[in-house]
């Protein structure tokens, strides 16, 4: 076997799932946070290297995480990166025992993602712009609910993306797979507005500005800042739950499947890989039927009162 560098291993195997797997950049992040916490608690807790490192430091690894209260979802995706990386060393034959080959993570509760009332989507969209950046928010806004796109698509969109001619846009989703997604009506007229008034935004130097949605300081809004103007948004509506990106792509999937009950469709749109990611929806499609089910049905209201 060839000599044992942690820190080289796990940059090589960084450049594995971004060049070869072609991972998001912030999956591949994740990954690296999660590996650095791992030979952290090897080297402090166990006085070893990820080299010696044996299944039972990676269960108390993984157990260490329970106790510090970190959510099923967390230890599963720390879990599944800590199997990634010793199956890469062992394929490359820089380990010969897999310490984390009989690693399991713990099972997660199904929760349904929460989705926002369509009477509460049509209050958020209703709410006026005046200023450029408020044209912009709403321009966001609708272009989120229009296409059901992720955080990381919205921010990462270039005006050569858009076609208005066409009411299409071109989005860049996970492992770098294009989709072609249409745009709504009032998607389109909230994004024209915003492209007559995006000049207004003075324009740094030293930055490309072929963004879509531009910051206060002329560059590329950031992930944060998205997420910052949707709550100063939700706020200034009077909106009492919290508005976030992922609720609305969540409540975008929901309410469009209601509508067309075409799952394939919807997969499509959402820019799911496997349907089955998709089929969540169809069990709050249930819940929604359900309710209405018991709200509508005599022998339902009937065994209500029993």
């Amino acid at each position: 076997m060839k000599s044992f560098s942690p820190r080289t291993k796990i940059s090589s195997f960084l450049k594995h799932l971004s060049v070869e797997k072609r991972l998001a950049k912030n999956t591949v992040l994740s990954y690296q946070r999660d590996l650095k916490s791992l030979e952290k608690f090897i080297t402090e807790q166990k006085n070893r290297t990820l080299e010696t490192s044996t299944g039972a430091d990676v269960k108390d690894f993984v157990a260490s995480d329970f106790k510090k209260g970190l959510s099923a979802r967390t230890i599963q995706r720390k879990t599944s990166a800590i199997r990634a990386f010793f199956d890469f060393l062992e394929e490359i034959e820089e380990i010969k025992v897999n310490p984390a080959k009989n690693i399991r993570s713990p099972k997660n509760k199904s929760n349904l993602p929460r989705t926002i009332d369509p009477d509460q989507i049509t209050k958020i969209l209703k709410g006026s712009s005046n200023t450029v950046f408020e044209v912009r928010d709403k321009a966001m806004l609708e272009l989120f609910y229009s296409c059901g796109l992720r955080l990381s698509e919205l921010v990462g969109l270039n005006l050569t993306d858009v076609s208005l001619a066409e009411s299409s846009l071109v989005v860049l989703g996970k492992g770098n797979k294009e989709r072609i997604l249409p745009i709504g009506k009032k998607a389109k007229e909230a994004l024209l507005k915003w492209l007559k008034r995006r000049g207004q935004v003075r324009k740094n130097q030293n930055t490309s500005v072929k963004a879509l949605f531009l910051s206060n300081r002329g560059t590329r809004i950031s992930r944060r800042n998205v997420q910052k103007r949707l709550t100063v948004w939700g706020k200034k509506l009077g909106v009492a739950e919290k508005i976030y990106p992922h609720k609305i792509r969540h409540s975008f999937a929901t309410h469009l499947l209601e509508s067309s009950q075409d799952l394939r469709a919807v997969q499509e749109l959402l820019g799911h890989e496997n349907i089955g990611t998709t089929q969540i929806y169809t069990h709050l499609d249930f819940q929604h039927l359900a309710k209405i089910y018991d709200k509508a049905h005599p022998r339902a209201r009937r065994n209500r009162g029993t």
